[in-house]
Formats: C-alpha cells, sequence, structure tokens
C-alpha cells in the first residue's frame, strides 16, 4: 500500500462511505461527531408502549414496564371497617419493680467491671432516695397487603402463549394469593391469566440486531495506538498495522450487537402483571419522663412484655396506667386507619407494651451525694458520676 494513498481508499470500498448504515467516515477528524443519525432505536423504550397493549378490562390505565406500577385499592368487604374486633378483657396492671438489694448488687458489678473504678462507694453507699422511672414502650404493629400491576415484556421463546380472549381476566383482587407468615414483609409477582400477547421488540424493529454503539455500524474504530494518524514516532503503528483503525471489540467487526431486550429473538411476550406485597407497618412510641437518663441506652437492653393484644383491628387502650401510653395507642389506631385502610388490605393488627426497668438511685458516699441507674431487664447501670475512679481512668 503507497504511504501517498488517500486513507478511504486503503480501506476497501465500504470504509469512508456516506451509507448511514455503516456509520463513521474515516476519512475525516477521528475525534470530530458521527454526521450519521444515531442507531436504530437508541433512545427506544425497552418494551412496547401502553398504547399497543390490549385493553384489558379492569386494568385500564397501568404503564408498560414503569416504576412500582399502577396501585390498586382493594375493594370492600364485610367486616373490613373499624370496630369490628372484640374489645380486650380488662387487663390488671402490675408494674414491678426492682429492691434496693437487687440496685446495690448491680452498682457493685458495675464497679467491679472497670478497672479503673475502686469498689468502695458501692459497697460503703448509704442510700438517700429510691426512684422508679419505669418506660413503657407501646408499639402497634397493622400488616397490610396491597397490589399494584403494570405491562411486562420477556423476550418470546416459543412458548404457549395464554392469549387475551382464551378465557376471563381476572380483577386484581380477584387472583387467589396464600398469605405468608403474619407480620413478616413479603411480596410477589403473579402472571394475570388470559393477558399475554406477541408485539414486535420496539428498541430493534423487530430485527433482532441494533447498529452497535460503539463504531456508529462501521464495524471499525479510530486506533487507541496512535489515534488514527498511522503512525507511533517516524514508524508505522505496529498495532493497526500503520492502517489506523481496528475491529470494533464490541461488535467484532459486524457494525450491529444483538438486540438487549429481546435477546435476538425479535418478539416480546407481553403481559400484565400483578405485584402483590405484604407489609408490617410499625408505630413506636417511647414514654419520656425527663428523667435525665440518655434513653439511646434503651436500645441495648431488654424489656419485659406487660401486654399483648391480636386481632383484625385492635381497640386503643383505654386503662393503662400511664395516660401517655393511652393516648399514643389511640393516635395510632387513627393514624393507621387512615393511611393504609384505602390502599391496603389490614390483614391483622397487634399492639404490645413493654416495660423497660429504669430506676434512679441517689445514695452518700463520705458525706457528698450521688447517683446512678439501673435500667433494662439486665439490670444494667449508668452514671457520669461515680465518686471513686483512678487517674489511670482519665483519658
Amino acid at each position: 500500500m503507497s504511504t501517498g494513498a488517500p486513507f478511504r481508499n486503503s480501506m476497501g470500498p465500504n470504509y469512508g462511505s456516506t451509507n448511514p448504515l455503516l456509520g463513521a467516515d474515516f476519512s475525516g477528524d477521528p475525534g470530530a461527531p458521527s454526521p450519521y443519525p444515531p442507531p436504530i432505536g437508541g433512545n427506544a423504550a425497552s418494551a412496547p408502549p401502553s398504547h399497543l397493549m390490549d385493553n384489558v378490562t379492569g386494568y385500564e390505565g397501568i404503564s408498560a414496564g414503569g416504576e412500582g406500577g399502577k396501585c390498586l385499592p382493594p375493594p370492600s368487604y364485610p367486616g373490613s371497617g373499624p370496630g369490628k374486633a372484640a374489645a380486650p378483657p380488662d387487663v390488671q396492671w402490675s408494674i414491678p419493680s426492682i429492691t434496693e438489694d437487687t440496685a446495690k448488687q448491680a452498682f457493685i458489678q458495675f464497679a467491679e467491671s472497670k478497672c479503673c473504678y475502686s469498689s468502695a462507694p458501692a459497697k460503703e453507699m448509704v442510700f438517700r432516695d429510691f426512684q422508679s422511672l419505669s418506660t413503657y414502650r407501646y408499639r402497634l404493629e397493622t400488616f397490610t397487603e396491597s397490589r399494584s400491576s403494570e405491562w411486562k415484556s420477556v423476550p418470546y421463546n416459543g412458548e404457549v402463549i395464554d392469549a387475551y380472549g382464551s378465557g376471563p381476566v381476572p380483577l386484581p383482587w380477584d387472583i387467589q394469593v396464600p398469605v405468608p407468615a403474619m407480620f413478616k414483609d413479603a411480596n410477589q409477582n403473579i402472571k394475570v391469566p388470559h393477558t399475554s400477547s406477541l408485539k414486535p421488540c420496539q428498541l430493534c424493529l423487530g430485527m433482532g440486531q441494533n447498529i452497535c454503539k460503539k463504531c456508529n455500524g462501521a464495524g471499525r474504530n479510530v486506533c487507541w495506538v496512535c489515534n488514527g494518524s498511522r503512525r507511533r514516532m517516524s514508524e508505522p503503528c505496529s498495532h493497526c498495522q500503520g492502517i489506523g483503525n481496528e475491529s470494533c471489540s464490541t461488535c467484532h467487526g459486524q457494525g450491529r450487537t444483538t438486540c438487549t431486550v429481546c435477546n435476538g429473538r425479535r418478539q416480546l411476550l407481553c403481559y400484565i402483571e400483578v405485584k402483590v406485597t405484604w407489609k408490617n407497618n410499625i408505630h413506636e412510641y417511647l414514654s419520656d419522663k425527663n428523667s435525665g437518663f440518655p434513653t439511646e441506652l434503651f436500645k441495648k437492653v431488654t424489656g419485659k412484655k406487660l401486654f399483648t393484644d391480636e386481632q383484625f383491628m385492635v381497640y386503643p387502650l383505654m386503662t393503662f396506667p400511664e395516660a401517655s401510653i393511652n393516648q399514643a395507642s389511640q393516635i395510632a389506631i387513627q393514624q393507621h386507619q387512615a393511611q393504609f385502610a384505602s390502599t391496603s388490605r389490614i390483614l391483622r393488627q397487634r399492639h404490645t407494651i413493654e416495660l423497660i426497668p429504669l430506676t434512679k438511685v441517689e445514695y452518700t458516699w463520705k458525706d457528698k451525694s450521688h447517683f446512678y441507674f439501673v435500667y433494662g431487664v439486665e439490670n444494667q447501670v449508668f452514671t457520669d458520676d461515680y465518686p471513686a475512679k483512678c487517674c489511670c481512668s482519665v483519658m
């Protein structure tokens, strides 16, 4: 090949042409944008648009491949209204508390667990005040089922088509789906019977292939070593043998790639999919008595269940000794009813009261007053007022 020959002639008759199916013209600036249109379907949707789908009664207005699909409100059914559950029996509340001996033993163990604390204050202290500040955690769980629908499409692989018109299409909430374990999140996707059809792939226009985006259909790219100059220093480029371009590594020189939507099958199997979502919606309230105790420590200990009631729809609490818990129960139940009843089917509710023991102990040691907290079923101790720390404990 003569070094003075035009570059387009050295590539053969196809390269350097202006055929848009062959892509870029390598005779010009290799960094210049291509003068040809983008590959077919380069910005097309990955599924046929909704207006090309069959109009299915009960599923009007759903999208094709949308995020989350169209929410389908549940139909009303007997027993779905508030106040249908039986009222819980009267409860005789018994609020436990720890003894002074238990509080002292917990303090001694706390001091002995610290290598730089003297255990003398814990062993020699004199109680001044012993105040129960037990905290209550109210928890409402509302287990709901919601359904949404959307058009889905997958590459057609020759399977039998459950076509629209081959039978009655069940409405979204008429599809029987077994309910999983209560109060545990789950989801399930269901292909709606008799809604399937074949559509040509919109990305490749039913061809099964698309123009390669890397080479724009030319099958070759500018050499990355010599950047199309054909030479390195004063010698011909050894990577492209002085041609200035190389075979496209994406399409292997073919100029086209297999369609990523239909996997080269040319057709898509389209159908309606209903997504069923079960969710345990939780509302928690922690009573706060402004005791000065850092409430984040409650997360590290366990409490004691005082009350549990589980029904289709629970009644608000009214007789618990802590008024704020009764109020929190009424507010939570009203909020969940307003939030979920119109968009989901409420399957079950459960509410609990958990006692998290908290006791503030004030004591004297060597004629000075101090205090500490005992909290949780584990009788953990918190204090920032310990009077006998060794010097090595100060960082």
